[in-house]
């Protein structure tokens, strides 16, 4: 009897040229898919949320299986992690309807960008951490943060290669906290165009560094000219927290 499951996955992406399956290199998804080839013994089919980047991790990231095993879902998790690398874990899985689809049926989605702070850098942090050596300014980058919330047309926040019917969508929340040397951006929107987290990230951080004043924010969306954000910040801080449907 075919089934359908949604599947909650985390992963390390640090060895990984990000979730989509490539034919001459590792990924998320190639990997899934050798694991799933080693259980089900007919056609299946595999279906992604987000793809994310090379090297960007996830704890949240979202996929569907449709397939005739007649394993429950908890013995399905159990025998997906059996055969995945170790950086990469299942954490739950549930049967769902065959009309859910896990990107379209996506209402939100929480990002966090780690920023190590400090003179020097931290072995423990090197993975999943953008190690920054500037002094920043935190408050700073609190009162720019306000700026990107609510619907906007983030064209110029995004890089080329996405492939999108519009650029218009709506942060809930981009929050700028301090915990000691690390600096967390929480970021959360019903969607997120291509590398529009590592852009927004990269721009704060300008404003950190006093190259931009926050109240340039809004001009900067409004131009919708990519040249005018800052740089795009690296993948090794990202993560795909969470997906709400």
């Amino acid at each position: 009897m075919r089934k359908m499951f949604k599947i909650i996955i985390a992963y390390d992406g640090t060895n990984y040229c990000g979730w989509q399956k490539q034919i001459k290199h590792k990924t998320i998804e190639g990997e899934l898919i050798k694991a799933c080839s080693r259980i089900f013994k007919e056609p299946f089919i595999i279906k992604g949320s987000s793809r994310t980047d090379a090297g960007v991790h996830a704890l949240g990231q979202a996929a569907t299986i449709e397939t005739n095993t007649q394993l429950p879902p908890y013995k399905l998790c159990l025998a997906l992690n059996c055969y995945l690398p170790k950086d990469i874990v299942v954490q739950g899985a549930e049967e769902v309807d065959f009309d859910f689809h896990p990107r379209y049926h996506a209402k939100e989605k929480t990002y966090i960008y780690k920023i190590y702070n400090a003179k020097i850098p931290l072995p423990q942090e090197s993975r999943f951490s953008y190690f920054y050596h500037r002094p920043i300014n935190i408050e700073r980058m609190k009162e720019a943060s306000k700026y990107f919330l609510g619907e906007h047309d983030f064209v110029a926040f995004s890089s080329v290669g996405g492939s999108v019917k519009t650029s218009v969508r709506t942060l809930y929340k981009c929050d700028v906290v301090q915990k000691g040397k690390l600096i967390e951006f929480t970021v959360t929107g019903n969607s997120f165009l291509y590398n529009m987290v590592r852009i927004i990230v990269g721009t704060l951080i300008e404003v950190g560094i006093g190259k931009l004043e926050p109240e340039e924010i809004t001009g900067i969306i409004e131009s919708r000219d990519r040249l005018k954000p800052g740089k795009k910040s690296p993948a090794k801080g990202l993560t795909l927290v969470e997906i709400k449907y």
